[in-house]
This record gives structure tokens, sequence and C-alpha cells, in this order.
């Protein structure tokens, strides 16, 4: 009994210790069980949003920070979150940006990165100080504030954040190029803000302006951290490429990821962040190269819950620090402040984009709305004290960091909860007919078997009585079978939307693989060794994409026949994605030639695509669905040319013109 009075005791101790945590009032805790105790309410809270927000169909990091923001109103807003007496500027850009930024530098591909490198480079660095430069004066001119002191608020606001976008664009399968221009901007221009940051603080500071000096330490503190991330990234790869430890392989990311801030911060005295952008793209490029399948797979699942556990932290804290009294009491100021940002990135988007190859105009409006700002502009606003901060900067701290919060709030919460709406009013993520058809035939199909299971199981139990149950299941089975078929005609029709559906369910197959075999090692029926062998086969089997059931089933294996055809496409160039991965997933051999030029300045991508016998209108089919654009093109006449050049059969389809022509002889393509 007395023990047990113990144990109550105990508890109540621990549940009123955390009642007082949660009020602000935890002084008597230790520091580490106060960090710990936060850490797990506010991961408790980010799962508890997660869930919500899918539920409600509400962007997950609007859902964060509006939660954070009530929190805020009810407790009072925190300056040190996590309780311990850790500077919130040094737990994000310390401790979150930098798994943040690696994760989406390591999975940045440099061919895909190159195609728009110049546009990225333009709009991350010329952009950037463009940004600076208007919103400083705009706001200097707008509320009176030193144009110094405007610059510093408009350096730290440059920095965009587009976490939000991006995940949006991945749920709803936005164009890839699209999503490295935005991702890639935001990747280098935080680096080139915070660089641009500094600067302006040593000017207030020493009171002048040296343009050779600054452009000298500009350049020798960009450049140096993107040298030292290349270095760090070589580094680490080759020791990767020496050593087959999954866990180990793994560790190795986490210490680039941080040693590489740390180093280029404190060591060189260079920027962290364009060091870890370096060392991420270098590293998930050159990397992958030297890791087993299971590597692979290991160090992608890792990072992608390193990256949703910063954000989740990320964005909960902006919410969680804002202070809404502050907002409310500098309203003007930070109207004119959202103002100014949004006319700066109006000039650098529409203005550089210019320069971008064959950019759709649709592009230009996501990239521009896609601007969001929030924890490197958080971060650099909490950096300013008034007690450390240079003469002229002090009694303007408040005013700065409250135009900060309110920018940040406004990008988050109205451009980030309308981004949605705007790509699909633009209709960047446009689905086929069949595509459509095929969702629809296919939940009418699943709800028709559930019923039909749902009443076969009523009548087992006895709820129904044997009579109905005759008369009703052939009523069902025929409903079931004519959907069947109704579903079998939509993929019939388009080889693409059946190449998903086989692709789906491979990838769910092989997961029950890797299950089941975790199963029989956890049993003792297998042993480790053969353990890691045969699910290092699976997981191959989940990387290579020339495995995969589409190819291997399409015409009867066409994946291993012979070439009959060659086709020539000339397609838009915004269509080859869509296309060489159409055509990729049914096994259709797929280069890209040379070409340039295009109809009315379009440019346009000729694609020499092999074709077993019998397979040409599945191709075409393919070209038919997955390109949005026609290309007008007029052959030449060739019947009066004096060459041996044979004469191909001409196929127009709704966005390529296509050739056939038929080969004698095939060896490799």
């Amino acid at each position: 009994m007395a023990r047990k009075r113990a144990w109550t005791t105990r508890r109540t101790a621990w549940l009123l210790r955390t009642q007082q945590c949660l009020r602000g009032r935890c002084n008597s805790m230790e520091p580490l069980i106060q960090v710990i105790v936060r850490v797990i309410l506010m991961l408790l809270i980010a799962s508890l949003v997660a869930i919500a927000t899918r539920r409600f169909r509400v962007p997950y990091t609007v859902g964060l920070v509006l939660i954070g923001l009530a929190v805020s109103w009810l407790v009072g807003p925190r300056e040190h979150p996590l309780g311990a007496e850790i500077s919130l500027p040094d737990i994000i850009l310390v401790l979150l940006v930098p798994p943040l930024i690696f994760e989406a530098a390591f999975h940045i591909r440099i061919e895909d990165l190159s195609r728009d490198i110049w546009l990225i480079l333009l709009l991350a660095i010329p952009g950037v100080i463009l940004t600076t430069l208007m919103v400083g004066g705009l706001v200097s001119w707008g509320t009176g504030l030193a144009i110094q002191v405007a610059l510093v608020f408009g350096a730290l606001i440059a920095a965009t954040d587009p976490v939000a976008v991006v995940a949006l664009f991945r749920s709803l399968g936005a164009p890839k190029r699209l999503q490295v221009l935005l991702e890639g901007e935001s990747l280098f221009n935080d680096g080139t803000a915070i660089v641009m940051f500094g600067l302006m603080l040593s000017i207030v500071r020493a009171g002048d302006f040296d343009l050779t000096r600054s452009v000298a330490d500009f350049l020798r503190i960009a450049g140096g951290g993107a040298l030292v991330g290349v270095i760090l990234g070589m580094v680490v790869s080759q020791i990767i490429g020496r050593i087959d430890e999954p866990m180990v392989e793994t560790t190795l990311t986490t210490v680039l990821a941080y040693g590489a801030y740390l180093i280029g911060e404190e060591a060189f005295h260079v920027s962290g962040v364009l060091a870890v952008v370096a060392a991420g793209i270098v590293n998930g490029n050159i990397g992958p190269r030297g890791m087993s399948p299971t590597t692979r797979v290991v160090v992608h699942n890792f990072w992608e819950y390193a990256a949703f556990l910063a954000n989740s932290l990320v964005f909960l804290l902006i919410g969680l620090t804002i202070d809404l009294n502050v907002l409310y009491a500098n309203i003007p100021e930070i109207l004119w402040a959202i103002v100014a940002v949004l006319l700066a990135r109006a000039v650098s988007i529409y203005g550089f984009s210019l320069f971008g190859r064959d950019l759709p105009g649709k592009w230009r409006h996501v990239l521009y709305w896609g601007g969001l700002r929030g924890a490197i502009a958080l971060a650099l606003a909490l950096s300013l004290s008034a007690e450390g901060s240079p003469e002229g900067l002090a009694g303007e701290v408040g005013r700065l960091q409250a135009m900060a919060f309110g920018v940040v709030l406004f990008t988050l919460l109205i451009q980030g909860f309308t981004m949605d709406a705007l790509v699909r009013r633009l209709e960047l993520v446009k689905r086929s007919f069949y595509q459509e058809e095929y969702e629809r035939r296919h939940a009418r199909f699943v709800a028709a078997r559930a019923a039909y299971e749902y009443l076969q199981r009523m009548s087992r139990q006895g709820l129904i009585s044997e009579h109905t149950w005759r008369r009703l299941s052939p009523l069902l089975e025929q409903q079931s079978k004519a959907l069947i078929e109704a579903v079998k005609d939509v993929l019939t029709s388009d080889p693409s939307v059946a190449a998903e559906e086989l692709d789906t369910a491979r990838r769910e197959a092989l997961r029950a693989q890797r299950s089941a075999l975790t199963g029989l090692l956890r049993d003792g029926v297998i042993s480790e060794e053969t353990y890691a062998q045969l699910v290092g086969e699976v997981d191959a089997a989940m990387t290579e994409e020339h495995l995969s059931w589409p190819g291997l089933l399409h015409a009867g294996g066409a994946l291993g026949a012979e070439i009959h055809w060659l086709m020539t496409a000339v397609i838009q160039e915004q269509d080859l994605e869509s296309a060489t991965s159409a055509l990729n997933k049914l096994g259709f051999s797929v280069a890209r030639l040379p070409s340039t030029g295009g109809f009315l300045s379009r440019r346009n991508v000729t694609l020499l695509i092999g074709i077993p016998k019998g397979s040409e209108e599945t191709a075409v089919k393919v070209l038919e669905s997955s390109c949005q654009r026609r290309v007008e093109f007029v052959p030449l006449p060739m019947r009066n040319l004096p060459l041996p050049l044979p004469v191909p059969t001409q196929v127009v389809v709704g966005g390529a013109t296509v050739f056939l022509f038929e080969v004698e002889a095939y060896d490799e393509f």
C-alpha cells in the first residue's frame, strides 16, 4: 500500500511539473529534462497537426503555424521556446536549417539543375541583391527608417522558403522542372541572403560603404562556402564508396550536413549555408554510386524523416515566437513591408525569368507567388538585439522584427494557403481524360466489391436471409464484372495509366516481400547473412527502373523483344519529362537527339524510340496522352532528292509529330 502511494505521489509530481512547463514556469526543472519535455510535446503536436491537416486538406506547414500562434496567444510568445537558455536563431540556423538544406540539395540531380542553372543563379544572386535594394528603398521611403537600417531589413527578408509549395508540388505531381527551379532558387538564395545580411550589418557598424571591399567580401564568403562544401562532399563520397555499412554511411551523411555548416562558419568564416548546399549536391550525385541498393533506401528514408522532423519544429517555432500584440501595434509598417516584398519579387521573377529557356508564363506566376518567407528570415530577424546591435540600429530592432514577423506570417498563411488553388487554376497539373475516367471507374468497382463482401458477411452471420442473398449475389457479381470491363477499357485505351497501376502494384509487392523477410529474420527462420542478401535483392529491384513490371509485361515482353521500328518524335521541351517517363515505364528504349530551334521560337526536342513489332500503336497512344503542346512541323518533300533515303511513315498525334522507319538490323540501342 505504501509503495502504491509513493508511485501515485511521483506520478502527480511529474504531471504538475509538466503542466508548469507548458505554462512556462518550469525553472525548477533540470535544463536537460526541460528541453526533452518541450521537444516531446512539440513533436506530439506536430503529429496531431499532420493527421488533422491531411483530413481537412490544409497545407501541413500552415497548420503548424496556426497551432503555434494559438499556443502563443494562450500562454504568451516564448523567447526561448525549448525552455533552456538557447537562442532561437541558433536553434534554427545551427540545428534545423542544415538538415533541411542538405535533404533538398541531396535529392537534386545535377543534370536537372544544370538545365536552368543560369536562371537559378540570376534569381539567387542578382535577384537577392535587387530584392535587398528595392525592399530597403521602399521601406525607408514608406516608414521613415534610415536607409542603412531599411537595407538590413531588405537583406534578412530576401531569402525564400518554399517548403510548403514544394511539398504541394510533389503531392500534386507538378512538373519536375518547376520544382527544381523553385527549390534551386531557395537553396542558393538562402546563402546569398545571409551573406548580404552580414554585409549590411557591417556597413551599419562602419558607418560608410566601400563597394570594392563589399564585393570582395561577398565573393570570399559565398565562393569560399561553396568550395568548402564541394571538398567535404567529395571526401565523404569517397569514404562511402569504400565501405558497405548502411548505418555508417547514413551517419556519414549526417556528419557531412552539420560538419559542412560548422566548418564553413567557424573554421573558415565563410557561408555555412552555401557549404551545406554544395556538400549536399555533390554527395547526392556522387555518393549513391558507391552505395548498395539497401544503403540508398536507408539514406533516402532517413533524410525524408529528418526533413519532416526539422520542418515540423521550424514552423511550430515560428508560430510560438510571433507576438500578435506586436504585430497589431505595427500594422502600417507591416503592410508597407508586405507591399515592398511583393513588388520586389515581381520585378525579380518577371524580369530575370526572361532569360529562362522557354519558361511558360504560367510558371512565372507560380514562381512569383511561391516566394514564401520562413525560417531563415525569422532567424535573422531574431538575431538582432537592442543590446548587441550597432548604434543607429538598436532603437529600430523592434520595428524590424515586427515587419519580418508580419511578412513571414502573410506569405505562409495567405500565399501558402492559396497556392493549391493557383496551381489548379493555371492547370499546371493537367490530368488526361483517361486518368480521370480510370479514377472514377476504379472507385466504382472498389465500392461495388466492398458492398458485395459486406452483404456476403451479413449473410454468413445470419443478418440477412439466404433467400435474399441468393437473389442479390448474381446481380452484384454481374455489376462487378461490368465494372471490371469498364476499368479494362480505360487501361487498354491509355497504356500510361496501365503502367502507373502496374508500378503501384510492383512497389507494394516489393514492400510485402521486404516485410516478409523481416518477419522470417525475427522468427529465426533465416540468418542475418541470408536476410541481408535477400533484402539487398528487393531493394535493388525497387531502385532499378528497367526491371519494372510495365516493361516486362508490355506487348508480351517487349523489353526483350527485337526492335522492328525506329520512331523519330519531335515534341515540345516541356513535354519531355512526361513523355520519356511514360515510354520508359512501358519498356520502350528512348534516346534524346540534339535539337535546336523550333516553331515560333518554341524549343523542340527530338526523341528516337525503339519500337518492337506490333507496338507502334501503343507508342503513339503514349505520346498522344503525355504531350500537351502540339508541334507544327512541315516535312520537306524527299521524292525528288537523288539520295537513297528511306521514305518514312508520318503519324501526327495531339502533341507531337512522329516518323516511323523500318529497320533491318539492330544491335544495341
